[in-house]
């Protein structure tokens, strides 16, 4: 597949997730769930396991395929779960998405970032990699920040020579500091 067929694909996609996300809360507001927290509660009480992992999937999803701000389904969790399982389950999301992002650069490498990513962003952290200790450290760095390109990084950490086990240490040990930050 061609990079810029690719690159729609991705945009349509990220639109229609946006589209869904407008129909589901234009759906909430009119039924009354974002305006009553007990109507909230009750829908999530009644559907306990299937919301979390519907809510956990798409934490997944949107790490591999950016829908919307992750910052937003971070807040989106607390809101939905409570405190500490909304951050939990955030946390679960949000790692499993990470290490799917690093498996796929691993597999499929640097054409996969050209496709997913623009070449601006590419050369903007290319730097980081020229030096595989320095980009660990770097990486672990911006892992812990809640501003940094997560998603980006991830991607772009499967294209070094970093190991799995200093990926998901590093993500294991830095996504809490930034998932606490996005959901206050």
């Amino acid at each position: 597949m061609k990079r810029s067929t690719f690159q729609n694909m991705m945009r349509w996609l990220s639109l229609a997730g946006l589209a869904l996300c407008v129909v589901v809360a234009v759906w909430a507001c009119r039924t009354g769930v974002f305006t009553s927290q007990q109507e909230l509660t009750s829908i999530i009480s009644r559907n306990s396991v299937v919301s979390a992992l519907l809510f956990i999937l798409l934490q997944i999803v949107q790490v591999v395929i950016p829908i919307l701000p992750g910052g937003i389904s971070c807040l989106a969790g607390v809101i939905l779960f409570g405190a500490v399982k909304g951050f939990l389950y955030n946390y679960i999301g949000i790692c499993i998405g990470s290490m799917l992002a690093f498996a796929l650069s691993k597999n499929y490498g640097r054409p996969l970032l050209q496709m997913l990513f623009s070449q601006k962003q590419l050369d903007k952290y290319d730097d980081w990699t020229t030096d595989a200790s320095r980009y660990q450290r770097l990486f672990a760095l911006a892992i812990f920040s809640p501003v940094a390109p997560d998603d980006f990084l991830c991607y772009l950490a499967g294209t070094t020579t970093m190991s799995w086990k200093s990926f998901t240490t590093i993500i294991l040990l830095g996504k809490p500091f930034a998932i606490a930050a996005y959901s206050l």
